[in-house]
């Protein structure tokens, strides 16, 4: 069965739920929810990386995560760290976490890679070309899922290089990072190219701007969170199918049932 990240968000700006869950309490009462719902890991991120996002310190970071990653660690919840701060990796996996997942795959911080390898943790390599406020300037393919795989594999080579094992990476294509448009259907469709590299694969279409651009209508401009979380829910099980190990989404309960249907359909 595909694993499902459930996404905690302490931050006061990310795009479909910033302030919601930004004090401690309020965050972790949802990721316990989440948990319940289904969610094999809770990913707790505090900087927001949406299109245009301006940056924070770690240290502003680190006190809005490490309080909810001790709290859900301390319950017995596998928990990653979503960031791109080498000082918040290791902080996070001292409070409990068990994975850092890096959007950039270590190119937004030169000491990320060091620090994973020496935390032992498990580390979620994204496809990335540069930081949220000038990522769509970056965004230019010929052939967006062949693109994106030769650029997993040169991150996958330069973990190994520092002394992490191919057995704890998780490869993520960065659906919305540096992507516009149909650019995301095209590495979507291109999966097995990315699966092909050997490593677990993580997928995170949730709520993400390419879907609401493909359901929007010029009679209804209007698309609901809950669309966006159905639209979610569909290309979850979409990717399931094609084999990756775990998506990554807001509405777990809704992805779960959607992941249940299609397994059933399967016959698995």
């Amino acid at each position: 069965m595909t694993r499902i990240w459930g996404i905690v968000n302490v931050t006061p700006d990310s795009f479909s739920d910033g302030g919601r869950y930004l004090d401690v309490d309020a965050a972790v009462s949802h990721g316990l929810r989440l948990r319940a719902e289904g969610a094999s890991v809770l990913d707790v991120g505090g900087e927001s990386t949406r299109p245009g996002a301006e940056r924070v310190g770690a240290e502003v970071e680190q006190q809005r995560v490490l309080p909810v990653i001790e709290r859900l660690a301390a319950e017995g919840i596998p928990v990653s760290v979503d960031t791109l701060n080498a000082a918040t990796a290791a902080a996070a996996v001292r409070a409990g976490a068990r994975i850092v997942n890096d959007v950039s795959g270590g190119l937004a911080d030169p000491d990320m890679r060091a620090a994973v390898a020496e935390s032992g943790a498990d580390y979620a390599v994204g496809h990335w070309r540069g930081f949220s406020s000038d990522m769509y300037a970056r965004a230019e393919y010929r052939r967006a899922a062949r693109e994106v795989a030769g650029e997993l594999q040169e991150r996958m080579g330069e973990a190994a290089a520092s002394g992490i094992a191919p057995s704890r990476l998780i490869l993520d294509p960065g659906i919305g990072f540096a992507k516009a448009g149909a650019q995301n259907w095209d590495v979507l469709r291109g999966l097995d190219e990315i699966i092909a590299l050997g490593p677990r694969v993580l997928i995170g279409t949730s709520r993400k701007r390419f879907l609401a651009e493909t359901l929007r209508t010029a009679e209804d401009d209007d698309v609901s969170e809950g669309r966006r979380d159905l639209a979610t829910a569909i290309t979850s099980a979409l990717a399931a199918r094609a084999g990756v190990w775990a998506v990554r989404v807001h509405d777990v309960a809704g992805t779960r049932d959607a992941l249940s249907i299609a397994h059933a359909w399967d016959g698995a």
